[in-house]
């Protein structure tokens, strides 16, 4: 296609610029991207070929989306990174790995943010060389998996000289574009239209002629350039051309010009839009195999640039080539390219191309295509897997096989977010097979929760399917009732569900662990906590039971409600090794929450701030939203009054309960004691299972200081209910303080300190001795008083836990005693994120590794370094490994 006058860029100089300063802050190491958006025809690819030209000194390396490839996962990427491929072996040998797996060059099941972090490590050793562009032209139509890497990589470029630019289509299908700089284009002002239609039509123009062109045209460039072609300058002085849309007159400019070409020019061009990898070779063979004369064939297609890569000259002349054949001639062109493509090295692309080719069912396109499913799905396609399940559904025969096809590309839709199509193809599914039934219920199920959540249609059709399957399969009908009691919990309530279970209950009895904890959990609700301890204690304190591998989170809260730590930490311990194992980024920022949780809870909030911060790298990463709980406990013992107040209001509605909890604990902390019994009771007041036992003894302190005795005494039989249901020495610990509040019982405040003694429970027994202290100094016993209150002052400064070192202190002021003051940390200076760099490489980890871990690149890590040195006044990592508080 010859170049048009839309190459002047008449009119585009801000964005000119905008680019140039992006190409020179990539020289000067401050990288950044830029996302062109606009509709067909505005100008994008001419800034491409501005940015091209003027990136002088700059590696570029492009890549383009394409229509038929938005289903083959990483096929973009592929292409962006294909000239630097030979530099795979300088990358850690996990990462290489898994772009060889991404790429199919080798097997197994890649990690798609680990093939993120792998690209930016791609990129950071080739940009050592010289500058790096890279341009990703018809971004629209990226595959799901390299959008993510892509934008993944283009979020974390800011310490290194590279640039990213995409131009897309509005509106954007990519939701991971919209997270990034953006600039959309606007039609050309008027002077500048008919300066570039004056550019674009030598001839003298009739007046009337010119403003119908500039009218029609709305400022686009290259509509200003086709409409004379499309219409004719005639028929558009008579009003004749009844245009309804730029993109509608830029597709008939370039059908129009298809009607011209000869039959076998105009085959070939069709083959060559049927198939975006752009591969000579492949063209030629499928030419062959149709009887065209490729060579001749071409010199008579302007359309197409036929040279080492097959490209169209503008994105819209592929669609209208595409669209514009007959469908028994796509069919001859897919046929063709099916049957040119290596069965051995590309069967998935050949399995596409025979399913296109397909004018009715048949079963063995359906069989290859399922297999392809299956191949995409364990290279982390998922989309890829979902498109060929779909199709493969369409041209199945058997009612009962196409039922099991359908539900398995159901299953994969929700996966990768398209709910429409997911609930599209849940009405089609048509079976008498009661276990499939109950697997279509389970997927309404889960459409259900990520559609409408807080209703109760979830757990309705968990429920449903459990009861389907009561009879038939008892161990599945379990499983789906726990999922109904995970679920109701989330959603906040379990009375619905545990009736149901009671109606349709599984057939027979069982030893496994999910029977005993959906027995448990029903007893719980029923008959209270003593009468579920019996039957829960033995599965809670075995963390390595398979009910809670599935199910993390339910373990999390049952072991928290039976206030068993140690449960608590194993389940959240293995939820973390299992998601590292699997890779999963779905399960592992759930155990890394769990764990950090549980972690502040023993007084290791070094460890949590880790935690916590591992786990927002890989929400940042994946654009999912942190999981903020873990910070709340942190934040409501830490006790810092400002920034937990500023954490509590900008939480979720659906986390009062917890921050209720943590405004409790905070409040208690600061001796803000009606506050406390505000919120306290508030948090108390949610079901039988979560964060509300928690909250009792808080309620218990906050009730005792503020006058409600009755109330003080009845959150304490609530509070021992399910402490002698768990009989752990937290709970039991806890309970102890809690009674003695209520009572005055001396020998119950030193039954907690003795039962708090162990390693895991320092932030309680701290508290016991703080409660004892403030005891003995109102019994008038100062010197007891001092001894008690000196040693959880010097614990709780010891721990960071501030609030209530500082109301320590005040009571061992009221004693006579002046408390040591708190020596500040290091860390107190840093960030989260500061804090897990400093930590990572006082543990001797190098720049590359911390930023694997961090999903950053190195430049990254070691800009992050150089603040962390100037804030604690450090030159050295050496010096970084000698703070004690740090490590």
């Amino acid at each position: 296609m010859p170049e048009t006058p839309t190459d002047e860029l008449i009119g585009r100089h801000d964005e000119i610029r905008q680019l140039d300063a992006l190409l020179e802050a990539a020289r000067e190491s401050r990288g950044g991207a830029l996302v062109l958006r606009g509709e067909p025809g505005i100008g994008k690819s001419a800034l491409l070929r501005h940015l091209d030209a003027a990136a002088t000194g700059f590696l570029v390396m492009r890549a383009s989306g394409a229509e038929f490839e938005t289903e083959l996962p990483f096929a973009a990427l592929h292409q962006l990174l294909a000239p630097v491929t030979d530099r795979l072996m300088a990358l850690p040998a996990r990462h290489r790995k898994a772009l060889e797996i991404a790429f199919g060059l080798d097997t197994g099941t890649p990690d798609p943010f680990l093939v993120g972090v792998a690209s930016l490590g791609l990129l950071v050793e080739t940009v050592r060389e010289r500058p790096l562009l890279c341009v990703v032209d018809d971004a629209q139509w990226l595959d799901r998996a390299s959008a993510k890497a892509l934008a993944f990589m283009a979020r974390r470029i800011s310490a290194e000289s590279i640039a990213f630019v995409f131009a897309a289509r509005e509106p954007s299908r990519l939701p991971e574009l919209d997270e990034l700089p953006g600039h959309t284009l606007q039609g050309l002002g008027e002077s500048d239209a008919r300066a570039l239609l004056a550019e674009a039509i030598r001839a003298p123009l009739d007046e009337r002629v010119r403003d119908r062109i500039l009218a029609e045209a709305r400022g686009n460039p290259l509509a200003l350039v086709e409409l004379p072609r499309t219409a004719g300058l005639a028929g558009m002085a008579g009003g004749f051309a009844q245009l309804d849309s730029v993109p509608g007159v830029i597709e008939q400019s370039f059908r129009s010009r298809l009607e011209l070409l000869p039959p076998a020019a105009r085959l070939l061009v069709t083959v060559a839009a049927a198939d975006p990898i752009g591969d000579p070779g492949l063209l030629w063979r499928a030419a062959e195999l149709l009887g065209v004369d490729a060579a001749a064939a071409a010199e008579s297609a302007p359309l197409v640039e036929f040279g080492t890569r097959i490209r169209f000259g503008h994105p819209l002349a592929r669609s209208a080539t595409y669209h514009a054949a007959a469908p028994e001639e796509r069919r001859r062109a897919h046929e063709a390219l099916a049957a040119a493509t290596d069965p051995v090295a590309d069967p998935d692309r050949r399995a596409w191309h025979r399913a296109q080719a397909s004018a009715g069912p048949d079963e063995q396109v359906a069989a290859e295509l399922e297999a392809s499913a299956t191949r995409a799905r364990e290279r982390g396609g998922v989309a890829a897997a979902a498109a060929f399940l779909e199709r493969s559904a369409a041209l199945t025969i058997g009612p009962v096989q196409r039922a099991e096809r359908v539900l398995a590309a159901v299953q994969a839709k929700l996966s990768v977010g398209d709910f429409d199509t997911a609930a599209e193809l849940l009405t089609t599914v048509r079976t008498d097979d009661p276990s499939q039934a109950a697997r279509a219920d389970l997927l309404r199920g889960r459409l259900s929760f990520v559609r409408r959540r807080g209703d109760e249609g979830p757990t309705k059709y968990l429920l449903r399917a459990a009861a389907r399957l009561a009879a038939i399969d008892p161990a599945w009908s379990r499983e789906c009732y726990l999922d109904a009691i995970e679920m109701g919990l989330l959603l906040g309530g379990l009375d619905h569900v545990v009736e149901a279970v009671r109606k349709d209950p599984p057939s027979g009895e069982s030893e496994s662990g999910a029977a005993a904890v959906l027995t448990g959990l029903i007893s719980l609700v029923s008959d209270g906590h003593r009468a579920a301890g019996e039957i829960l204690r033995p599965v809670v304190g075995d963390a390595d039971d398979e009910v809670w591998a599935r199910r993390p989170s339910l373990g999390f809260m049952v072991a928290n409600e039976l206030w068993n730590i140690d449960a608590m930490h194993g389940i959240a311990n293995r939820a973390v090794t299992a998601g590292r194992e699997s890779g999963s980024f779905h399960a592992l920022p759930i155990g890394l929450a769990m764990q950090a949780a549980v972690t502040v809870h023993t007084g290791d909030f070094g460890a949590a701030v880790e935690l916590i911060s591992e786990e927002e790298a890989i929400a940042d990463a994946t654009g999912a939203a942190p999981l903020v709980y873990p910070r709340l406990h942190l934040a409501a013992l830490r006790g810092r009054r400002k920034e937990a107040v500023e954490l509590f209001a900008s939480v979720d509605h659906r986390m009062s309960l917890s921050v209720q909890w943590a405004t409790a604990v905070l409040s208690n902390g600061l001796a803000d004691y009606p506050a406390a019994l505000n919120a306290a009771k508030q948090a108390v007041e949610y079901g039988p299972v979560g964060t509300a036992g928690l909250a009792l003894p808080e309620l218990v302190e906050a009730a005792m200081r503020c006058g409600e005795t009755e109330t003080a005494a009845a959150a304490l039989t609530s509070l021992q209910e399910r402490t002698q249901a768990g009989r752990h020495a937290w709970g039991l610990g806890v309970e102890a303080y809690a009674r003695a509040l209520v009572t005055e019982d001396e020998s119950a405040y030193q039954e907690a300190i003795g039962l708090l003694d162990d390693g895991t429970l320092v932030v309680y027994r701290a508290r016991a001795h703080l409660l004892y202290g403030e005891w003995l100094r109102r019994q008038g016993r100062r010197r007891d008083a001092r001894s008690a209150l000196r040693l959880a002052h010097e614990s709780l400064s010891d721990l960071g836990v501030e609030a209530f070192a500082e109301r320590a202190a005040g009571e061992l002021r009221a004693t006579g005693e002046q408390a040591r003051s708190r020596t500040s940390k290091a860390s107190d200076q840093l960030t989260m994120q500061e804090v897990h760099i400093a930590r990572l490489v006082a543990d001797g980890a190098t720049s590359k590794e911390v930023a694997a871990k961090l999903f950053l690149s190195p430049r990254t890590v070691d800009a992050h370094l150089r603040n962390i040195f100037r804030k604690l006044g450090l030159t050295s990592r050496r010096q970084l490994r000698d703070l004690p508080d740090i490590r």
